[in-house]
């Protein structure tokens, strides 16, 4: 699909851009700065439902919900992304084996379309633009304002548990018995190493902590990248020394209480970390697998990497558990979950991703589209393949640099208005 006549004066809502590739931009068009709005409309201390503006961030809704006894029942990896931002992007946090994805928890949504109606959404109401709007990626309208259930916790802290495993096979033993016996589960990967090490790591578990704080951190971070390098600082020599001390510093059994910024944010504590990748800026590569095919697909895709030459900084491994997400696309499904981070190192880097991307879909699996820049049109079918029901539920006047390099070439709407007018 071309630019030009049929994406000329289309819409965006933009969030926080904390999205890895180009899910929130509209470069032929115009993104609606949704920040400002940013109020708490109404909060129920009994229920845990809150209902507020679309540009309210998660760290606000923390703050504010924490010392009655709250708390998301799904956060990212950044507590810095809108509420309307969470849900367009249906987000997933580590704990999906027991509270599903973000879209599960959201009660209502009001949405604005370009007829100028706002449409009150629900599974009672306008059920299908409700669901479509979920996981929508910002191309049904503009979301006004949400109600979302939160979660009762004990406290913000984090009860964690650090442990050591020596290979991928050791993690796939332990990881249904975390799951089960945890709220969070994640796997920290030493992605250089090979051999009968292969996929080492440590699996980080934990729950609310029965006695700890109920007041929300200060949302700064403690640590900075205060320069531009002119090159990536995350070389394979770099790497290697730091997954070795990292391992050193915490491959043994620890327990012990932390904080929740800690636990769920690490990188919010570094301002501009990505400025380590250097100018060109990193790639991220997520990709979901069925179980069944698990302990053969998660090692190919770090061989992959590693006979590219290519080390991944930040390499996360955890299980999605079985529960449905009402959106009608949804990245998270019942599987294992790899997050890989590049240094951009263009055209290495492109055909590593590519191949990351054929193991994937050759699997069964699905690449996530919230944090891709450069996924085909095949690929993004193969992963959705129900895009176009989202399609048909698409505000015509909405668009995005990466609906319209993926779904636009597969044949929608604005597709074939640029066709017919060329």
């Amino acid at each position: 699909m071309s630019g030009g006549t049929a994406r000329a004066g289309s819409l965006l809502a933009y969030g926080n851009g904390r999205s890895y590739g180009d899910s929130c931009q509209n470069s032929a068009g115009a993104v609606v700065d949704m920040r400002p709005r940013k109020r708490v409309v109404s909060f129920n201390a009994e229920t845990g439902l809150i209902e507020a503006e679309a540009g309210v961030m998660l760290a606000d809704i923390i703050a504010y919900a924490a010392p009655h006894g709250f708390f998301p029942a799904v956060v990212p990896g950044t507590q810095f992304v809108t509420l309307g931002g969470a849900i367009a992007n249906d987000v997933h946090g580590k704990n999906h084996h027991r509270r599903g994805s973000f879209g599960c928890h959201v009660e209502r949504l009001t949405l604005l379309r370009s007829d100028g109606r706002t449409y009150a959404c629900s599974a009672a109401e306008n059920a299908r633009l409700f669901w479509a709007t979920i996981g929508g990626m910002g191309l049904t309208g503009i979301i006004l304002s949400a109600a979302i259930r939160l979660m009762r916790v004990a406290s913000l802290d984090i009860a964690e548990t650090v442990k050591p495993f020596g290979n991928l096979g050791e993690y796939f033993d332990l990881a249904e018995a975390a799951d089960r016996d945890n709220e969070y589960a994640v796997a920290w990967i030493d992605q250089m190493a090979g051999g009968k090490h292969t996929g080492r790591g440590l699996l980080l578990s934990g729950n609310h902590a029965a006695y700890g704080t109920r007041t929300a951190e200060r949302g700064t971070a403690t640590l900075s990248v205060p320069f531009q390098p002119p090159l990536t600082l995350l070389n394979r020599p770099f790497l290697k020394l730091f997954n070795a001390a990292y391992g050193w510093r915490r491959g043994r059994l620890t327990e012990s209480q932390a904080g929740y910024q800690k636990f769920f944010f690490p990188l919010d504590g570094v301002a501009d970390w990505n400025r380590l990748y250097g100018p060109a800026g990193l790639y991220q590569h997520q990709s979901v697998v069925p179980e069944a095919v698990a302990r053969e697909t998660i090692p190919a895709l770090l061989a992959a990497a590693r006979c590219a030459g290519q080390g991944s900084f930040l390499t996360v491994l955890k299980r999605f558990g079985s529960q449905r997400s009402p959106a009608l696309l949804s990245f998270a499904r019942p599987g294992y979950t790899l997050t890989l981070d590049f240094p951009n190192r263009g055209r290495r880097t492109l055909e590593l991703l590519a191949e990351l991307d054929r193991i994937t879909i050759a699997a069964g699996g699905a690449v996530n589209p919230y944090k891709d820049a450069r996924m085909s049109a095949e690929t993004f079918a193969a992963s959705f393949p129900d895009w176009q029901r989202l399609e048909a539920m698409r505000d015509p006047a909405f668009m995005s640099d990466f609906w319209a390099r993926t779904a636009g070439r597969l044949g929608g709407r604005n597709g074939e208005t640029a066709q017919a007018a060329e």
